[in-house]
């Protein structure tokens, strides 16, 4: 398989992107604090505080943001395996949140997640093959053979052998298991796929491989794909747009080349002035954030962003900004935006 990550201008025909698939609207998920010799509730984490954004039929969103910013809290419970504050997120028109167990369990035959930590996310004490069934057990899908031999595809589809299939997750390696992760995701045919930070604990080789193999599953079965990760390069290969996440909240969401050719939110470039060139003799204007990211159980008011910016002024500290599109598909949250 390529090694080298496709470049997007090189690509042989544009990706056919379809109407909103998946709606988030005003997602909040808060994680109580408790205290005291009772472990009353004292006080809230603010995880998740108010997101919006949709997703387009074959599209892939990035979700992007430093650590802590809520990004994997989004995915989580936009899948229900969190349960949400407030807000709603539909699926092909449907809120999930007004489902019921019956209906949820249908419902995720379309929606799959892959998850951060590959080897925390297989049973050790099971063959990879039965792991990557499990979904089909759990439907009921066929018959036993009939289940296996979806299973020996999905295998081969992401570049592993059928004889891998009684092997022990110990026995690979950290990319073969993202692709056992991948291979469990695909075996239910899901239309939507929130693939959670799949490459962070790989490197850079297989990085590559990881995401041109995303690249192909997603063309070959029109898959759509929220992509959350704290790589800039990685999202900028991969998405065809990103939102930016800060403290709980969308501070930017833009087509990607327009991101990255001319972001607006004064984190965003911060962000941006951070990713490594290959040239040594390229000057890089390095945006240095002064302070630490407050804590998401008292965040500040206004513009969470305010503390840390140069840009900001009296109003930042007291009004939050609203997302605004101040570009054609361009939005920002921020007072003081130049165009």
């Amino acid at each position: 398989m390529d090694t080298n990550l496709t470049d997007k201008n090189e690509e042989n025909a544009p990706k056919e992107i379809g109407d909103d698939f998946v709606s988030v609207e005003n997602l909040v998920k808060y994680f109580p604090v408790r205290g005291g010799v009772f472990k009353r509730v004292v006080d809230q984490v603010q995880a998740v505080d108010g997101v919006s954004f949709t997703v387009k039929k074959g599209e892939t969103l990035g979700l992007v943001g430093e650590s802590g910013c809520g990004k994997t809290t989004v995915g989580m419970t936009m899948l229900h395996l969190l349960e949400p504050t407030s807000g709603s997120v539909k699926i092909d028109g449907v809120n999930i949140y007004d489902l019921n167990k019956r209906q949820l369990k249908e419902m995720r035959k379309r929606a799959q997640i892959i998850f951060q930590d590959p080897y925390a996310s297989l049973n050790p004490r099971k063959p990879v093959g039965d792991s990557i069934m499990d979904g089909l057990d759990i439907h009921n899908i066929g018959t036993r053979e009939e289940r296996r031999e979806i299973m020996i595809e999905m295998l081969q589809k992401v570049g592993m052998q059928e004889y891998h299939a009684h092997r022990y997750p110990h026995e690979f390696s950290g990319g073969q298991r993202q692709r056992i992760g991948i291979a469990r995701a695909l075996t239910l045919k899901p239309d939507f796929i929130i693939c959670d930070e799949p490459v962070s604990a790989l490197d850079v080789s297989i990085q590559s491989q990881v995401i041109n193999l995303l690249q192909d599953l997603q063309e070959e079965y029109n898959l759509t794909y929220l992509f959350v990760a704290h790589n800039l390069s990685v999202i900028e290969h991969i998405s065809d747009r990103v939102a930016v996440m800060y403290l709980g909240k969308i501070v930017e969401l833009a087509p990607c080349d327009d991101l990255y050719l001319k972001p607006l939110h004064y984190y965003t470039q911060a962000l941006m002035s951070a990713i490594p060139v290959a040239d040594p003799e390229a000057t890089i204007e390095r945006i240095i954030l002064e302070g630490e990211v407050p804590t998401p159980i008292n965040p500040p008011k206004g513009c969470r962003f305010h503390p840390r910016c140069s840009a900001a002024t009296e109003r930042c500290g007291q009004e939050e900004p609203p997302l605004t599109e101040y570009r054609p598909e361009h939005w920002a949250a921020c007072w003081h935006v130049k165009l």
